[in-house]
């Protein structure tokens, strides 16, 4: 048998089990009481190997404790299971309240439904959450009822007639829509103009103007969240749900106007929204191409980390407005009045980025750019190369990777974010006539 001994903290020794101490033995014990008086069983198993290798009888043994011990046990297996329980356990309790929003209200055994069982346990919290519920709901709703009453002003124009209407999407929202029809011309194709985040169709009245003197018809929906549309300012839950509504817009566009020419316009994630509409089958049937002004393929963000905790922040705090995520001095024009009227616009959104918001802008733009190749509507793309909003080699990538017989890529000098707004609008605005004609004779 071997025998243990205490030397030091920092040493072990074997002593056989069932040995009685000594009285210098048990006060070293005393000194040292998170010292065992025994190995562990594989400690024992290797001493035993040993002594069965070498035939050795009593062969004295130091084992090393202290550092070393303690850092075996924090990369040991049951160690690690701990740590992952723990981090499995955090994520449910994340997630708890999303999947008690799911839970259905079917019956139990004993015949009481589990929205009764649930309403009779936490019937005092819920009047609070009712309360908090219907203020946030109330001062929304006052804000929409304001923000309407502003896109409802006339934007009309000479040689124009301006009208708005409000369209009920699938989901039972409200959105704002309006229209430029041209009356000194017959009515040769439709333009549906879809604006960028935080803007609203009201912004494109001289862009309106321009393509009624040549014919055009132009219709703007305002997102969810944006301009005179349902909503919190700002806040997009989805962007796929903005894709649906611009293919029922487009929908109802088309039969106002029977046998009529159509073209999607649009800006920015507005020009991503009709890329990823223009992926239908039936949407492209229905258009004779689409023209996209700096459209969101590639966002950078202020840091690489909020790419990477945007998709599980959206789900905890959707609404939350993140300004770390804003830059800041970020120039979009090098107009300075087209500057100063879109930052004083009331229905123009200028607070920081909500998280949901975000996180749906970078998701579309991954989403497109994983399917360039599955696009084969006609397309013009038109960006500015000093853009810091949008990239412009993305751009590049959609018009080499595209699948579209018939497309066109122009680059801009020295051009910002918002081309419709720059001092050249109108030479930009003439690029686009002139490739929507072209399409109309081909």
């Amino acid at each position: 048998m071997f025998s243990l001994r205490s030397p030091g903290v920092s040493e072990r020794t074997l002593i056989p089990r069932g040995k009685s101490y000594s009285p210098r033995e048990k006060y070293k014990l005393k000194l040292y009481p998170k010292v065992k008086p025994w190995v562990d069983i594989r400690a024992r198993n290797i001493l035993n190997l040993v002594t069965m290798a070498t035939g050795r009888d009593a062969c004295p043994v130091i084992l090393t404790s202290g550092a070393s011990c303690r850092l075996n046990a924090l990369f040991s297996l049951t160690y690690l299971k701990k740590v992952a329980v723990s981090i499995y356990a955090l994520f449910l309790w994340i997630l708890m309240p999303l999947h008690r929003r799911g839970i259905s209200s079917e019956k139990t055994e004993e015949g009481k439904s589990q929205a009764s069982y649930r309403k009779s346990v936490s019937v005092k919290k819920l009047p609070v959450q009712r309360r908090r519920n219907i203020r946030r709901d109330k001062e929304e709703e006052d804000d929409v009822c304001r923000r309407r009453a502003l896109a409802m002003k006339s934007r009309a124009f000479d040689g124009s007639a301006w009208k708005h209407c409000l369209f009920l999407n699938s989901r039972g929202e409200t959105l704002f829509t309006q229209s430029w029809t041209p009356l000194n011309r017959d009515i040769k194709a439709l333009v549906i103009l879809l604006h960028g985040l935080n803007e609203h169709s009201g912004r494109y009245t001289h862009f309106a103007s321009q393509l009624n003197s040549c014919g055009y018809k132009l219709y703007g929906m305002d997102w969810i969240g944006h301009g005179g549309s349902d909503g919190l300012h700002g806040y997009v839950p989805s962007l796929d749900q903005v894709v649906e509504d611009t293919k029922m817009f487009l929908q109802k566009v088309r039969l106002e106007n029977p046998g009529m020419p159509c073209f999607l316009f649009g800006h920015s994630t507005g020009g991503a929204i009709i890329l990823k509409a223009a992926l239908d089958p039936n949407v492209e049937e229905m258009v004779r191409g689409i023209v996209t002004t700096s459209p969101a393929l590639r966002v950078s963000t202020t840091h690489p980390i909020f790419m990477a905790i945007a998709p599980l922040f959206s789900l905890i705090l959707p609404r939350y407005q993140f300004g770390p995520a804003n830059r800041r001095g970020t120039a979009v024009s090098r107009d300075p009045e087209a500057l100063i009227s879109k930052y004083s616009d009331p229905l123009v959104y200028t607070g920081p980025i909500r998280v949901r918001t975000g996180s749906e802008v970078l998701r579309i733009c991954s989403y497109l750019q994983q399917n360039l190749k599955r696009i084969t509507v006609p397309f013009l793309v038109l960006h500015g190369t000093t853009d810091t909003v949008t990239d412009p080699s993305a751009s590049r990538d959609l018009h080499d990777q595209a699948a579209s017989e018939h497309k066109a890529i122009k680059l801009y000098q020295g051009l910002l974010h918002d081309l419709l707004f720059e001092p050249e609008r109108d030479e930009i605005a003439n690029d686009i006539l002139d490739w929507m004609d072209n399409k109309m004779e081909h």
